[in-house]
């Protein structure tokens, strides 16, 4: 399918759907036109191909209603809107703001240099050459906070990945029931750890694990997989449905584990 930010017929196609949605079944399309900035012939050849897509269907002249494939496209496309967002904000506004990075070596103000994100923490260097680049305000020694400007490129970031271990509750064992060798296995694969639940927390204390969070975890999941950092998320069971809800509205791929040991 589609992804909206691919074509810029994507995205026009993508806004006549929601305006079907808005005022479904009942559909103007000169209300459409005007709306958006195309003229009405071109929203009606949108409209063709939306049916033809199966993400609309007709009810007659000028009676449509979006179908549950047309709200999934919706949802898919949005969360990645929402991405595209926030790299516009981060990333391409970025230009006219300061950017804070760790410096990697000694570096002179005004000096050119490269940025690259690693363990969710940016970094600078004028010798490793990545796809984005900048100025630096002042100088720096090895290992020291400095401001980064004029940033041109983007920065790489790698594919965060999510694992969602389900714990039971202390009424049906608590850490007494959890698969501790298989926790043990999934926590040395991912370099931030978080707990939801005290279950959660000593199950993570039984395999010598301390939690980097345990408190506002979601949002924290949430932004360590926007900076490429990937997490584990050990969740008390009655907490993870709430989880899995919002890292699902952030469109963010999640693979869940059942941890509690068969009776």
């Amino acid at each position: 399918m589609i992804k909206i930010l691919q074509t810029k017929s994507g995205v026009t196609k993508f806004q006549v759907l929601i305006e079907v949605a808005a005022h479904q079944p009942n559909v103007r399309q000169k209300e459409i036109a005007a709306k958006i900035g195309i003229t009405p012939q071109a929203v009606s050849e949108y409209i063709k191909e939306l049916v033809a897509d199966g993400l609309i269907v007709t009810e007659g002249r000028v009676r449509y209603r979006i179908t549950k494939e047309g709200v999934e496209w919706v949802l898919e496309n949005a969360g990645e809107l929402k991405r595209y967002a926030r790299f516009v904000m981060e990333d391409i506004i970025s230009h006219v703001s300061t950017w804070t990075a760790i410096s990697r070596e000694e570096l002179k103000e005004g000096q050119e240099v490269y940025l690259k994100m690693e363990g969710g923490l940016l970094y600078v260097s004028s010798t490793d050459k990545t796809g984005a680049a900048g100025t630096i305000i002042s100088n720096a020694e090895v290992g020291e906070d400095v401001g980064v400007t004029n940033l041109r490129g983007l920065i790489d970031l790698e594919t965060a990945s999510i694992t969602v271990c389900k714990v039971p509750r202390v009424e049906r064992g608590g850490s007494r029931n959890v698969d501790i060798e298989r926790l043990k296995m999934l926590a040395a694969s991912k370099p931030y750890i978080s707990a939801i639940g005290v279950e959660a927390l000593i199950a993570l204390r039984k395999i010598g694990v301390t939690p980097n969070v345990m408190f506002g975890t979601s949002e924290s999941v949430i932004e360590a997989a926007y900076h490429g950092l990937s997490s584990l998320v050990v969740s008390v069971d009655e907490q993870v449905a709430a989880l899995l809800n919002r890292l699902e509205t952030e469109n963010l791929e999640y693979e869940l584990v059942d941890l509690t040991l068969e009776s």
